[in-house]
């Protein structure tokens, strides 16, 4: 054992008392976090607006904090992308992360210097605390590959502004900076295909160990790694033992993945997002993600089923189910107050409090009331694949509300990298497990308001193609697994 990897199980154990000490004691955690996002900003222009100096309790502060998305935010953001100071958070930010909106165009997000080192020690904590729970240290050794958007940063009245992923490889750790790629001025390129080919030639004969991005963008490497060597991406990189992921549910794109590498691997799963590092799934043994209670965050719960009512409730984790889908709203030390993250999340744990993200609160199907979500899709796609040989790329889902003939149905856009032998066989199973897991679907099709769910093949390289034509291809840019209407369902037409 090298002297760099016990010096990491040294440090992994510490750090694992240290996560375990706020895990354990969650509810005076996150009361300590809310007594010190209160008293940071009380003399701001949001705190001095909101009376925040008269806010004791969490009730006082639900009734004076509306829950708001980032429009209705805007008009402090605005004052803060001019310079103005002390506005959302005492002082200015260090960053703004710039991210693409769908209403509101460029949506600038501040980092204050508070806030940073969250985005940075979860992730680091999410490899040490699975060097602390496996023993596996020896990929530190190794190389590891970041794919993620250009750490290039321009200035906006004197704040930077970049993209997240963009401004985290500003704090990379010198420990770490030997062993990581690809180099900076790969990390530069625009283009994400060029990206992905410079990076195919910089890793090629390295000895790979970690390799960490949203997985459609990597299954895209390890396939232009497969099609220049002829060879299965675990027989180039032979000591590739560990995949860090975010973005998206790694469960559809698993088989795939397994075929591409010829073997399976560890994977670890992050929540990160340019509003707060959430979640990371600290252990192999239990099912999601360790919710960040310690991070300069605030959590509040809504329940999705009535996100959309006049007056919803609002709740602390000390009130939160097991299995009820929640969106999330957070209050954060970078000025965030009671903000509409847009993500919905289900617990599967309380002590400690571990989540998995189920999907979009604006990222469903309920043509006909049947609320289905992100999570119960993917559930179904990896039902109907799991112990096949059918394999998926990508895959997007709409209603057809008014089909040329017949009752109206779900349709199910799939770029198959492998085709079923029995694609009726594949829908029935996969329209059986969306009955099952969702009691409005079911009463549909039985009542027969919907028939079973269609299938419409997408071409190889579709999906890719479609995001390239949107100017997405690549960095942290995702399909939706769900719409509720037919504009991307229209928009892949050229591509069926």
């Amino acid at each position: 054992m090298s002297i760099k990897s016990f010096a990491a199980r040294i440090f992994a154990k510490r750090i694992q008392k240290k996560v375990a000490k706020w895990a354990n004691h969650p509810i005076e955690t996150q009361e300590k976090i809310f007594k010190e996002l209160i008293a940071g900003a009380k003399d701001t222009i949001f705190g001095v607006d909101h009376d925040f100096k008269n806010i004791q309790t969490y009730e006082d502060f639900a009734q004076r904090i509306p829950v708001r998305d980032y429009e209705a935010l805007r008009p402090y953001v605005d004052k803060v992308v001019a310079g103005e100071p002390d506005v959302l958070w005492k002082g200015k930010p260090l960053y703004f992360a710039k991210t693409s909106g769908t209403t509101s165009g460029a949506k600038y997000i501040p980092i204050t210097k508070e806030s940073m080192p969250s985005h940075i020690e979860a992730a680091r904590n999410a490899i040490l605390l699975y060097i602390a729970e496996t023993g596996n240290s020896s990929f530190v050794n190794g190389k590891m590959i970041f794919l993620q958007g250009s750490p290039e940063m321009h200035e906006k009245n004197g704040i930077k502004l970049g993209r997240l992923s963009g401004i985290v490889a500003h704090y990379v750790p010198s420990y770490l900076q030997r062993n990581r790629l690809p180099s900076w001025e790969t990390n530069c390129i625009e283009d994400w295909e060029q990206k992905v080919d410079a990076i195919v030639e910089e890793t090629i004969d390295e000895d790979m160990t970690v390799i960490s991005g949203i997985p459609s963008w990597v299954q895209m490497y390890f396939e232009k790694l497969q099609a220049r060597t002829g060879k299965k991406v675990g027989d180039i990189f032979k000591n590739f033992n560990l995949f860090i992921y975010g973005g998206v549910n790694y469960e559809p794109y698993r088989a795939k993945f397994e075929n591409l590498i010829g073997r399976s691997v560890d994977s670890i799963e992050l929540y990160p997002a340019s509003e707060g590092f959430f979640a990371f799934q600290d252990s192999q043994k239990e099912q999601g993600m360790l919710l960040q209670l310690d991070a300069g965050i605030f959590y509040e719960f809504i329940e999705a089923d009535t996100f959309f009512d006049e007056h919803p409730k609002r709740m602390t984790i000390k009130d939160v189910k097991i299995g009820v889908n929640y969106v999330m709203i957070v209050s954060t030390n970078a000025g965030l107050w009671a903000y509409n993250v847009g993500d919905t999340v289900q617990f599967v744990a309380t002590r400690p409090y571990r989540v998995v993200v189920s999907g979009r609160i604006k990222h469903f199907i309920s043509a006909f009331g049947e609320h289905v979500i992100g999570k119960e899709v993917e559930q179904a796609m990896k039902e109907a694949t799991e112990g096949t040989a059918i394999r998926i790329n990508e895959f997007t889902v709409a209603p057809q509300i008014n089909p040329e003939e017949g009752l109206p149905y779900h349709e199910w856009f799939i770029e198959f990298e492998n085709e079923p032998s029995d694609m009726e066989d594949f829908i029935n199973r996969m329209d059986a497990s969306m009955q099952e897991q969702n009691s409005y679907y079911f009463d549909l099709i039985q009542g027969k308001i919907l028939r079973k769910l269609v299938v419409t093949k997408v071409k190889k390289d579709g999906f890719n193609n479609y995001m390239k034509n949107k100017g997405k291809l690549g960095g942290q840019n995702k399909i939706p697994r769900l719409s509720n209407d037919r504009n991307i369902a229209d928009e892949l037409q050229p591509f069926i």
